[in-house]
């Protein structure tokens, strides 16, 4: 590819913070730890919605002998304080209190969803809209609301986040007519599901989604079988796009002799083309706190998607470049290669697909659709 087709559309610096959600109630000084993992629309006058996931973060989270987090509640925002000699930080994105089981996280961060319009071709940003950002609004979300999916299904826009809180880590539901104003309908998956991303259109007259449903334990394939077990994407329906029902049947799943041995989950929005439902899925190698992320995709049959047709888990679509980030290596802090694809758009002969970059940034990749022939 050249350059003008994989670059960065939206970086930390992009945002405004004295216009953050969080000034209501932080009154320290903040900074973007990343704005990445957008969810990505096609929006009715043509032009595309970017909806940035916006990770903000204490300038000095360690006060004397405590770490802060920051929280939402209906009063306002608040800074929790945690003893740092009870907590282990091996990932800068969040710490974990010791000798607890089952293990428990705090977040560094608390991410709200800033709308950026760009230009149809996803080249230039037209607007930021601030006015429509999307913050904690339920107990569900108090930590945070991240990584939004969108779809559009039956003329309306459906959006997927997740919810992070002590209560529950779990999948919520927005609903947009305009594509730009998005309404809360609450929880539709529980605990630990993430990455739901619902179909561009109702296979067999129903919402299908892909799913993500995290645990604690998993089983063993036999020896000879060609999957490995761990976190992988199922596929669930819905008379209403509300009340979900997971097929009986698996979705896809990490096989031996790939690259994505730590887990995998959804990425764009499931698209039909003559072949049939198209997605871009991302791939995790196990390396260090965080791993390797790739995008990978596969198409799925156009009447069963529970049917898979071509799983191209072996050459990944998409890796992470570092030097769309060299310019702002400085605000870098993830170690690992992170690429995450996040949302897919058609535009004519070629796609243009959104992904978060190194956990820091949006990336935009322009692909030939022949690529995926």
């Amino acid at each position: 590819m050249v350059a003008d087709d994989d670059f960065l559309i939206f970086r930390p610096d992009d945002v405004d913070l004295t216009r953050s959600p969080l000034r209501r109630g932080v009154g320290e000084a903040t900074h973007v730890l990343g704005a990445f993992n957008p969810g990505f629309a096609r929006l009715p006058g043509g032009n595309i919605l970017l909806m940035v996931r916006v990770a903000e973060a204490l300038r000095d989270p360690v006060d004397g002998d405590h770490a802060r987090a920051i929280r939402w509640t209906p009063d306002g925002y608040v800074l929790d304080r945690h003893p740092l000699a009870g907590i282990d930080m091996d990932d800068p994105r969040q710490f974990a209190l010791k000798g607890r089981s089952p293990r428990l996280l705090g977040l560094t961060s608390l991410s709200w969803l800033l709308p950026v319009e760009l230009s149809p071709d996803a080249a230039r940003v037209v607007k930021v809209h601030y006015d429509k950002a999307i913050q904690p609004s339920a107990s569900f979300l108090d930590y945070g609301v991240e990584d939004a999916r969108i779809s559009l299904v039956g003329g309306r826009w459906w959006m997927t986040v997740c919810g992070v809180s002590a209560e529950r880590h779990c999948t919520a539901m927005y609903h947009s007519v305009n594509g730009l104003d998005y309404k809360l309908l609450g929880v539709v998956l529980d605990h630990q599901n993430k990455d739901m991303v619902l179909f561009e259109g109702k296979p067999g007259g129903k919402y299908m989604a892909l799913t993500r449903p995290l645990g604690e334990v998993y089983f063993a394939y036999p020896e000879d079988s060609p999957w490995l077990g761990g976190p992988s994407i199922n596929l669930a329906q819905s008379p209403d796009g509300l009340h979900w029902k997971p097929l009986d049947t698996p979705g896809i799943r990490a096989r031996k002799g790939t690259s994505a041995t730590q887990r995998i989950g959804g990425g764009s929005q499931p698209v039909l083309t003559p072949a049939g439902w198209m997605l871009i899925y991302h791939g995790v190698e196990k390396r260090g706190a965080v791993g390797v992320y790739r995008s990978f995709w596969a198409l799925l049959d156009r009447d069963d998607p529970s049917r898979i047709l071509r799983l191209e888990d072996e050459t990944p679509l998409l890796e992470a470049n570092p030097a769309l980030t060299d310019p702002i290596a400085h605000q870098r802090y993830l170690p690992s290669p992170v690429v995450f694809t996040t949302g897919i758009a058609d535009a004519g002969d070629h796609y243009v697909v959104a992904s978060g970059e190194a956990d820091l940034a949006c990336r935009i990749t322009r692909i030939a659709k022949e690529r995926f022939r």
